[in-house]
């Protein structure tokens, strides 16, 4: 037992404190800073601009099904926005994976650039509105963050870094439980796994927590931030040889 919660928090610590000379180097750290990055726009999507979802499109699937139920409380044209916008984003997010295979690093340094520039701008059309979107307010902010994940989306699967999607978690969860030794497998990969998950609650209750507190501004704010981060940290990774980033 006590063997099985050293590797399980070695596995946390070799995420967390990455070595750079590593077949990932510090992929896997920045990805779940990115991960973070979903928590906080899934809750400002979710709380502030009605039941929907910008990166967890399982939820949006779910939320047309109930729009067109007669639910209540849902909206078929929000989901549909969000669905297509995601999707042309997870489009031009693979493009982009094609037109530089083999530059993980470039590539993430591109992706995140793009990203942060619709994050802006949905930071200043929200911002413009000086309240609650409403209309076609709400409709520009839902394509505008969308588009963002669906490239976050893209770009950390054309990665390839194992367990680290930056969004989906029931997999996550699934392969933890069903690899773990309770189901007669090793560890299954307990500490990133888990530290998935965690960032991306981490995200969800910051985000939820400064709208609970009015400050509407702040998850998206903290969004961009947290992306300036991840590019500032890839930078001078730019003309790496570095085994993680080729």
């Amino acid at each position: 037992m006590m063997d099985r919660v050293q590797t399980t928090l070695r596995e946390a610590r070799d995420t967390l404190v990455p070595d750079l000379a590593g077949p990932q180097g510090p992929l896997p750290l920045l990805l779940l800073v990115l991960t973070v990055v979903s928590g906080l726009v899934d809750a400002f999507s979710y709380l502030a601009l009605g039941r929907v979802f910008v990166a967890n499109m399982t939820g949006n699937v779910l939320f047309l099904g109930f729009s067109l139920a007669g639910a209540g409380g849902f909206s078929v044209t929000d989901s549909l926005l969000s669905l297509a916008a995601f999707l042309a984003g997870a489009v031009s997010g693979g493009r982009l994976g094609r037109l530089v295979p083999g530059r993980r690093g470039r590539l993430l340094l591109t992706g995140t650039a793009v990203q942060l520039a619709l994050v802006v701008v949905a930071v200043a059309v929200d911002a413009s509105g000086g309240g609650p979107a409403t209309g076609a307010e709400r409709g520009v902010l839902i394509v505008l963050l969308a588009l963002a994940m669906g490239w976050q989306n893209a770009v950390a699967r054309s990665l390839k870094v194992p367990d680290l999607t930056t969004t989906v978690q029931t997999m996550t969860l699934t392969r933890m439980a069903a690899d773990s030794w309770l189901a007669g497998g090793t560890t299954g990969r307990a500490g990133v796994r888990l530290l998935s998950a965690l960032a991306l609650f981490v995200g969800a209750v910051a985000g939820a927590g400064f709208l609970a507190h009015g400050h509407r501004d702040a998850p998206l704010a903290c969004a961009a931030a947290l992306l300036v981060l991840v590019g500032g940290v890839l930078a001078p990774f730019r003309g790496t040889a570095a085994a993680w980033a080729s």
